[in-house]
């Protein structure tokens, strides 16, 4: 699907806050409702607009420890690599998960309560997939934080 300046404004105003209303996205991207409506069932319809959640506070639920775990294996055939997916896929303290290029093989962004729920979930993985090097980075500030795309 080809998207043009009238959707990408309808993209910003829904990656910024996607609980506006219909009359108020129009509003702002300077249309009437039927249109914007039509257009954001299309881009849903084409899968550019995803599943709509609700972002929460970490830190005040409690989770106040998010490791960047570096991983490196000297495994990778697609039995271990299965493995090693379903792991993370069912562990929720696994935000985000990447495959690299370079000497690391894996970046995971994990959020926990504290250093020993960090320690539990390390101790977890590693008895379920062999993993040659594993690095975990504490972060000590979130200073940037978004899925916003710069459309």
């Amino acid at each position: 699907m080809r998207i043009d300046s009238t959707d990408r404004k309808i993209l910003d105003q829904l990656q910024r806050d996607a609980s506006l209303s219909l009359d108020e996205i129009a509003k702002a991207v300077g249309s009437s409702k039927t249109p914007v409506w039509n257009r954001i069932r299309k881009m849903r319809d084409a899968g550019i607009i995803g599943a709509q959640t609700v972002r929460l506070d970490a830190e005040a639920l409690g989770f106040e420890a998010c490791f960047f775990v570096l991983i490196r294996t000297s495994e990778h055939e697609a039995e271990w690599q299965k493995a090693f997916l379903k792991a993370l896929k069912e562990r929720p303290e696994v935000q985000e998960a990447h495959r690299l290029a370079g000497d690391i093989d894996y970046i995971l962004k994990v959020r926990v309560k504290n250093a020993r729920a960090y320690d539990a979930f390390y101790q977890a993985l590693i008895s379920e997939v062999k993993v040659h090097n594993v690095t975990a980075l504490l972060s000590m500030e979130e200073i940037k934080s978004t899925t916003a795309l710069p459309l």
